[in-house]
């Protein structure tokens, strides 16, 4: 398995009813892992987060992570569509030659993302 680190930028969210581009219409979604410092930042399409990096082995757990944010006014929800989804993230997995990113609940994809160069 290839390194989380880096950031990446999100292609696929499970759920809503509203097409992925209507949900996110100016900017797409990212998650950034900083391993070494025990961290996660990123951008939910419109406020920056900012978290502890809870894992273990394949195991990962945004719900205690402690996240953080930035308060700015968002249009229309897909912000508050990314954070519930990631709240209920239990594994991942890296695909594609470490460039596809797949965030698990049980053994279903609800979360796909692409890594940035």
């Amino acid at each position: 398995m290839t390194s989380l680190e880096g950031t990446w930028e999100l292609k696929y969210i499970t759920g809503p009813k509203i097409a992925f581009d209507g949900l996110f219409p100016n900017k797409k979604p990212t998650i950034a892992f900083d391993l070494k410092g025990n961290k996660i930042t990123g951008n939910n399409s419109c406020n920056q987060y900012f978290g502890a990096l809870l894992m273990d082995g394949a195991k990962i757990n945004f719900k205690d992570a402690k996240i953080g944010m930035t308060m700015m006014a968002c249009e229309g929800n897909g912000d508050s569509v990314y954070m519930d989804t990631l709240n209920k993230i239990e594994s991942y997995t890296i695909t594609d030659d470490g460039k596809t990113l797949n965030f698990l609940l049980g053994n279903i994809v609800m979360m796909r993302f692409t890594h940035q160069e």
